[in-house]
């Protein structure tokens, strides 16, 4: 049971590390010559640089951002993406406040996360036996791959911060399942996975870790390291437990409550399209945003990929089979999710695991070729490639015949790079072989991206903070926007047209200033409802009308209900608006400079969100706010005959109320807006309204025994350790160290 990488010295191992750090590096300059803002796109400009900056405020100020009731649906930070428990996110937090260039911000980030996931992938073929020189290949390959570069990179960040940490809880199991490592960087690693707050890699986790015990069980034959991984997952899931209870428990209330399995086809990739995983010029075909030919090359994974399999001694091969079994079951479990079905309750759209299938098989043809490369009948294994590759342009030839001619010179630069990697193995070793497969994933890279161009993912929001405050209006107080981000057309789509007057996703935060609109993945449904609002701030053409319609059971419209101080109107949704009359109590107000895209209405009596707490309507009751906080409201409350108070909060599940200090029931308005029913007979009480995460004590609990749990597991390793030394020669325990005399 000899580990090829135990042949390799240490030196050499760290030297190749280097080099995938350093691949990386030069992948992302190859990608940034291509599309200087791809690292800036979609998601990422939308949602996730806004919301960095509103939650490092926050934690400047000494708040820790749990709840920002002024921006309803988007401001319960425990529900999705926030990574509120996750220590190195907290971090690029707490930062980004001081960074005006977000754009420059976000990719330095993601290729700080990058190289921590490329140097995972490195890991995790050092543990399979795999060389360093090919460990590295895969290293490297992987940020390039197609979904994770043109997604997880450019996008999704917490898909990117998830398998960052992913693969590193991967190499660290099977070290700690075959003794070579302890149970801490186990529990680390799924922790800070588990805690970015996105599903997605916490399932994928639970199915490595499936798929490494069934694998080092068939290999070791010993059932007591498999007791101990799942031991320590079960500890690092109690103490992650935290960061998905609220949402667990919230799920009711939102759009993604149902727990259906559906065969929804919208971008669920067919098993077929693996076999465009090695041709850069392949466009796959499913159903998606942007029909069925798709315009990224996302089931692309590494030029080599598939050529190299005909190099590959399957005779010597076919004997390590219950070593590599892990690797073979986590690829052919992400190539069945990938094909569907399409929702499995929260999990929807199979196309995002397609990073996990490039990572097993990256790593499982990798350490193939480490261990069991073979240039014996040179001839007939590059004829053999040949025919590879030949299927690889028929395949992608069938996806997009259009572009058939493209494909084929796209195939004949595969062959002729892997004929110069042959003829260097040949002549030059392992290391030069590999230094040219890694070298030629950069210009593919920049093809790809550039081909791409313009990248139909891009917002084009602004890349400097300071840019788009100085261009917007100066709108203290809460300000509800009544637009529809598909209007926008393309001249638009800048701080000097709409984005200097519009907020769409989270762009309200990168301004600093407090929106009801935000960017949300999951929703109040109830509130989503009333003002027909979507997940990137956009509502319907009748938001106006309900905004302003009374409330049947209050008799306050819902403007009032929400302490709002302002309504702006984008002018593409409601041209004619300014011929009418303004609601009872507002005025039309013009902002020079910005009346090309907005109507704007203002309260008569000024700013209503300052006056009197967040207390947003009464009856029968005297209310008079004593104090706020963003997760609590304290009011001084009289009622002779019992009554109603309504706050200007969201009725998110985790409300408490109580009246001098004796818990009293809560309830809702319209299914959204928080509500107390004061009882008869109240004279000058106290009513405290709190919030808190719902499930955050049996968080804490969990926590608590997860790391207790922990604690034992590296006491039981450290043990085992010490009585698995080696025995002294005899006579040896009785000699002095050295350098201490008798």
């Amino acid at each position: 049971m000899t580990d090829n990488v135990h042949l390799d010295s240490r030196r050499t191992v760290i030297r190749w590390g280097a080099v995938t750090a350093v691949g990386v590096v030069a992948g992302f300059a190859a990608v940034l010559l291509a599309n200087a803002r791809h690292y800036f796109t979609d998601d990422t400009e939308s949602q996730y640089t806004a919301l960095w900056v509103g939650l490092g405020k926050s934690l400047r100020e000494g708040t820790f951002p749990l709840m920002v009731p002024e921006q309803w649906m988007a401001g319960n930070n425990t529900m999705d993406d926030a990574g509120l428990f996750n220590p190195p996110q907290l971090i690029v937090d707490l930062i980004a406040p001081s960074i005006d260039n977000v754009a420059a911000y976000a990719t330095v980030v993601k290729l700080l996360f990058s190289i921590v996931a490329a140097l995972g992938v490195y890991r995790i073929c050092l543990v399979y036996g795999a060389r360093p020189v090919w460990s590295a290949v895969a290293g490297v390959a992987f940020p390039l791959s197609g979904w994770f570069l043109f997604f997880d990179q450019a996008s999704w960040m917490t898909a990117l911060t998830g398998t960052a940490w992913l693969v590193h809880a991967w190499a660290s199991a099977v070290r700690y399942t075959r003794g070579t490592g302890g149970p801490i960087p186990v529990f680390v690693f799924l922790y800070l996975t588990i805690t970015t707050q996105y599903i997605f890699p916490a399932i994928e986790a639970i199915l490595v870790l499936g798929a490494v015990a069934v694998g080092e069980w068939l290999y070791l034959r010993r059932w007591q390291p498999i007791a101990r991984l799942v031991s320590v997952a079960a500890c690092a899931g109690l103490a992650g437990l935290i960061a998905f209870l609220p949402s667990m428990l919230s799920a009711d209330v939102t759009w993604r409550g149902a727990w259906d399995v559906i065969n929804d086809p919208f971008l669920t990739v067919p098993w077929s399209e693996s076999l465009n995983a090695s041709l850069p010029s392949s466009l796959p075909a499913f159903p998606s945003w942007w029909g069925y030919v798709q315009p990224l090359p996302v089931t692309y994974i590494a030029w080599f990929l598939v050529p190299a399999l005909a190099f590959v001694d399957w005779r010597r091969a076919a004997g390590a089979w219950r070593e590599l079994m892990s690797v073979a079951l986590f690829s052919l479990v992400m190539l069945m999710w990938a094909a569907g079905p399409g929702t499995i309750g929260p999990l929807r759209w199979p196309a995002r695991v397609l990073p996990m299938l490039a990572l097993g098989l990256l790593v499982l043809v990798c350490v193939l070729i480490g261990r069991f490369g073979t240039l014996r009948n040179v001839r007939g294994r590059s004829a053999a490639a040949a025919a590879l590759i030949a299927v690889l342009w028929m395949r992608s030839a069938s996806a997009d015949p259009a572009r058939w001619s493209w494909h084929l010179l796209s195939a004949l630069g595969v062959a002729a790079v892997g004929a110069a990697v042959i003829r260097l193995a040949r002549t030059r070793g392992a290391a030069p072989a590999a230094a040219l497969t890694i070298i030629a994933m950069f210009p593919i890279a920049f093809l790809q991206v550039h081909a791409a161009q313009p990248t139909p993912m891009a917002w084009n929001l602004p890349a400097k903070r300071s840019d788009a405050q100085n261009a917007f209006p100066d709108f203290t107080g809460t300000t509800l926007q009544l637009g529809d981000r598909g209007l926008l057309q393309k001249p638009d789509k800048s701080v000097d047209g709409a984005y200097g007057s519009l907020v769409f996703g989270n762009y309200a935060r990168a301004v600093e200033l407090d929106y009801v609109n935000g960017y949300t993945p999951t929703g109040h449904f109830y509130f989503g409802d009333l003002l027909c609002m979507r997940w990137d701030g956009s509502v319907c053409a009748d938001a106006y009308r309900r905004a302003f319609a009374p409330e049947p059971e209050t008799g306050r419209t819902l403007v009032d209900l929400m302490n709002v101080d302002r309504v702006v109107l984008q002018r593409a949704m409601f041209p004619d608006v300014r011929d009418t009359a303004a609601p009872q109590g507002w005025t039309w107000v013009d902002y020079p400079g910005n009346d090309r895209y907005i109507w704007v209405l203002e309260r008569e009596d000024g700013l209503t969100s300052s006056r009197n707490g967040r207390i947003s309507a009464v009856d029968g009751v005297s209310a008079t706010s004593l104090g706020e906080s963003d997760t609590s409201s304290r009011v001084r409350v009289t009622s002779a005959g019992g009554g109603r108070v309504v706050f200007a909060r969201l009725g998110w599940p985790g409300y408490r109320a109580s009246l001098d200090g004796e818990p009293i029931p809560i309830t809702t308005v319209a299914r959204s807006f928080v509500a107390v029913d004061v009882p008869a007979g109240t004279d000058n009480a106290e009513l405290v309204l709190t919030w808190r995460p719902p499930g955050w004590k049996i968080g804490i609990v969990s926590a608590a025994a997860g790391l207790a749990g922990l604690a034992a597991l590296q006491w039981l390793w450290r043990r085992n350790r010490r009585s698995n030394r080696p025995a002294p020669a005899e006579g040896e325990a009785d000699r002095p160290p050295i350098g201490v005399t008798a």
